[in-house]
């Protein structure tokens, strides 16, 4: 079990964890029915945060984020020396988090993209994470939800029996879900974003070869043009420029440097 603490990476304080240490983390809190909002962050995640100063405040103030693209593990080790050897992705995380539950008997909800895609997913969990206990799902409403909506969500999510929420909302709307409702939910709550899609099919992973030499980002952009080549052309580079500027010491990011929300935004 690996666990470094946590690491200024542009401004934002990132986990230098493993799978077990995560696992840990996140069973603690469930066992104990105590919030633990928790996100893996790829460089696009960690860039809407440098670059949004309310949205840092937000990633700031989750109980564990961890790197979940090898370019962010490589941020880590380059800017603090610490010989990090595997990032802790966001797939992989709530695969293992569904095993773990199956094991250990605790009940999960799955909140976010369509009721389709989550009877998709909760047939391919049931496949990998035999006797996973599936207490509830609910659909996204693709929309900022009201009060009234974001109370009745909490109660549904409450009442289920679910000791674990898994949220796919895509960044950073599931970050700001995650932030917003850490307390009422009172839970571990897993923002897990295109794992849903991942895991129920609908989206193909890149080579393992891929992965492992952060590549990702490519395999995704090729399938994925229209949609993602100004996360990938523009912030990339970007975010290499500023992992110098840290580095050098010529440009200070300061998690603190960060502005409070005056408003909650919580999507559904």
């Amino acid at each position: 079990m690996i666990d470094l603490g946590r690491h200024n990476v542009l401004g934002i304080r990132i986990d230098a964890v493993d799978f077990d240490a995560a696992l840990d983390k996140i069973f603690s809190a469930a066992r104990e029915g105590r919030p633990l909002a928790v996100s893996a962050l790829a460089v696009h995640g960690l860039m809407t945060g440098v670059l949004d100063p309310v949205h840092r405040y937000r990633l700031n103030r989750l109980d564990l984020l961890t790197p979940d693209g090898q370019p962010v593990r490589w941020g880590l080790n380059f800017l603090h020396g610490l010989g990090l050897s595997r990032r802790c992705d966001g797939p992989t995380l709530m695969l293992k988090t569904c095993q773990r539950a199956a094991e250990d008997g605790v009940p999960i909800f799955l909140f976010g993209g369509t009721q389709q895609l989550l009877d998709t997913l909760s047939a391919e969990l049931h496949k990998a994470a035999p006797g996973l206990d599936i207490a509830g799902t609910r659909a996204s409403k693709f929309r900022q939800i009201t009060p009234e909506e974001r109370a009745e969500l909490v109660a549904e999510i409450r009442a289920s029996g679910a000791k674990i929420v898994m949220i796919g909302l895509g960044c950073p709307r599931q970050e700001v879900f995650a932030f917003e409702l850490r307390e009422a939910l009172s839970m571990p709550a897993l923002a897990v974003g295109a794992a849903f899609n991942f895991h129920a099919g609908e989206l193909a992973r890149a080579p393992e070869f891929m992965q492992r030499n952060g590549l990702e980002w490519l395999f995704r952009l090729v399938h994925e043009p229209k949609r993602l080549w100004r996360r990938y052309v523009l912030l990339n580079p970007l975010y290499l420029t500023y992992l110098a500027l840290q580095k050098m010491r010529l440009r200070s990011f300061d998690p603190h440097d960060a502005v409070q929300p005056a408003n909650e935004l919580s999507y559904g």
